[in-house]
């Protein structure tokens, strides 16, 4: 009998750990070998959820999305608390921090991304560059970050926030992204005190327009979040405490000094890549992949989620440079990781893959939601287009006295792209419209009517019908989580461990307990 298809796996966040569940099967029946290398000592969590762990809004349980022990019980070596710091190519050795050198057939990074860090004065050398040789402590730099300052990447970050929001403290968010955002309105509605920093106009500049932006600001304000736009961040100021220097304000180019208990920092993230460029692997923003996930490098090794940039050698100009990044979602990064799963179950039993065992060189763009209570925004594709553009049906409804912005532009019958603010409902009969590069209502002021106090008017599409897709990071529709209800789940929780909807970035769930509310109707 032929041994076992040797895997090894870099990296056990949401992705790695999906991987590994998708692997079990194959390695139960003795066809695969899988042995994981981990660098927290925690296993695989939702980071996702890391921002309303640490406001107290979710449970450390609500974070788990693997069952480390099971996959262990069935045969997979999980190893946490270890460093991969280098890759072996042409021996097919991955040597890791421990001082353990593991033997591969097939290899599959899944490191994942770091936090950004900012070139402010007071975090000189926090940065680890990304091609930094790669070493224990993925994510820090020269310099750990100064006491006060958190990335909210991880729990310990998330224990870090935790008291000072629970003691009603003042934290300056720096940055203005979605991330940045949830996180403020989070921390803000359970008791801390919040400034939001940023250099441009309006929030969510790369998914609002300027007046949705505006509209979004009016909003926030309004729940007692402040805003600092145009806010040209030079400096950190620190205080001295018996427990040495900690984070005391941001200083601004114009002499403005916003202070706080804590600095979060939201200034996206970088794929990490500095064990691929140790080796060898060719990498732009991530580490380049065809569609099989395969390194354009090495034949036998795969990336999968945040660290990998899925293009084609076409793609790259005359200099080589090939455009593009990560898609940073963990839908794809779950869908990646099931179609290399089935990839090398193939291989193992000697059969040839399906067509699902790939990944399209370019997903559709997805919505994007702002998850916040008493916010109601999103916005999906391109909706750069201006109202007179010859070669696009651009409309705009903006009514700032009750705080709603609509946009819509289509494109050869399709809607192409949106924003809505402050229409909750429109806003997802658009989501759903967009999700099915559908058309818009003959009328789209209909829209309106979806939101007014009388509201009559009936939704173009059924958002809850069976086959419309609820769950985009798991794949999972309305006719699905229904079954699951009618066999006794009863809560988005229960939904969420029979079906899997709800346990990516959580923007469904409003969508699960509709579902579950109308089962409930007698």
């Amino acid at each position: 009998m032929s041994r076992p298809l040797r895997i090894v796996l870099v990296g056990y966040g949401p992705v790695g750990a999906r991987f590994v569940e998708e692997m079990l099967p194959s390695i139960e029946a003795g066809q695969t070998s899988l042995v994981v290398v981990g660098a927290e000592d925690e296993d695989a969590y939702n980071r996702v959820l890391v921002a309303e762990y640490a406001v107290g809004a979710a449970r450390r349980d609500r974070l788990n999305v693997t069952d480390t022990p099971a996959a262990r019980t069935a045969g997979a070596d999980i190893r946490l608390g270890d460093t991969a710091v280098a890759i072996d190519r042409v021996r097919q050795r991955v040597l890791t921090s421990s001082g353990a050198e593991l033997p591969y057939d097939r290899l599959v990074l899944a490191t994942g991304a770091r936090a950004n860090i900012p070139t402010l004065d007071g975090l000189q050398h926090c940065r680890r560059e990304r091609d930094a040789m790669p070493a224990p402590g993925l994510d820090r730099g020269p310099r750990p970050l100064p006491r006060g300052v958190v990335a909210l990447r991880d729990l310990a970050d998330a224990d870090a926030v935790a008291p000072v929001v629970a003691a009603g403290g003042t934290i300056v968010v720096f940055g203005a992204g979605v991330l940045g955002m949830e996180f403020a309105l989070l921390a803000a509605g359970h008791g801390a005190q919040v400034v939001v920093v940023h250099h441009g106009p309006t929030p969510m500049a790369r998914n609002l327009d300027e007046p949705g932006g505006r509209m979004l600001t009016r909003a926030v304000k309004a729940l007692d979040v402040g805003m600092a736009a145009h806010a040209r961040a030079e400096s950190i100021g620190f205080r001295d405490t018996e427990g040495g220097r900690v984070f005391d304000g941001i200083g601004c180019a114009d002499g403005t000094y916003i202070p706080g208990d804590l600095l979060v920092l939201s200034c996206g993230v970088g794929p990490r890549v500095e064990l691929a460029l140790a080796a060898g692997l060719v990498c732009s923003a991530g580490i380049l992949v065809d569609e099989e996930l395969r390194t354009w490098t090495d034949p036998d090794v795969f990336a999968i989620g945040d660290c990998a940039q899925v293009a084609s050698a076409e793609d790259a100009d005359a200099a080589g440079r090939v455009p593009g990044a990560p898609s940073g979602l963990i839908g794809p990064g779950w869908r990646q990781a099931g179609a290399l799963a089935r990839r090398l179950r193939a291989e193992a039993t000697g059969s040839t893959a399906g067509a699902d065992a790939a990944v399209a060189l370019r997903e559709r763009p997805t919505a994007v939601m702002l998850k916040a209570t008493g916010i109601d925004v999103v916005s999906g594709g391109d909706h750069s287009a201006d109202p007179w553009d010859a070669d696009a049906e651009v409309t705009v409804w903006l009514d700032p006295a009750r705080a709603v912005y609509l946009k819509t532009v289509v494109r050869e019958g399709a809607l192409a792209g949106f924003i809505s603010v402050g229409l909750p409902h429109a806003g997802a009969e658009l989501t759903l419209l967009f999700e099915r590069h559908a058309s818009l209502p003959a009328e789209p002021s209909a829209l309106l009517r979806l939101d007014a106090a009388d509201a009559g008017t009936a939704p173009v599409e059924d958002p809850l019908g069976p086959d419309a897709t609820v769950c985009w990071c798991n794949g999972v529709t309305a006719g699905r989580i229904s079954d699951a209800v009618a066999s006794g789940c009863d809560t988005v929780d229960g939904v969420g461990k029979d079906t899997r909807a709800g346990t990516g970035c959580g923007g469904c769930k409003g969508r699960i307990a509709a579902i579950l509310a109308a089962a409930a109707v007698p």
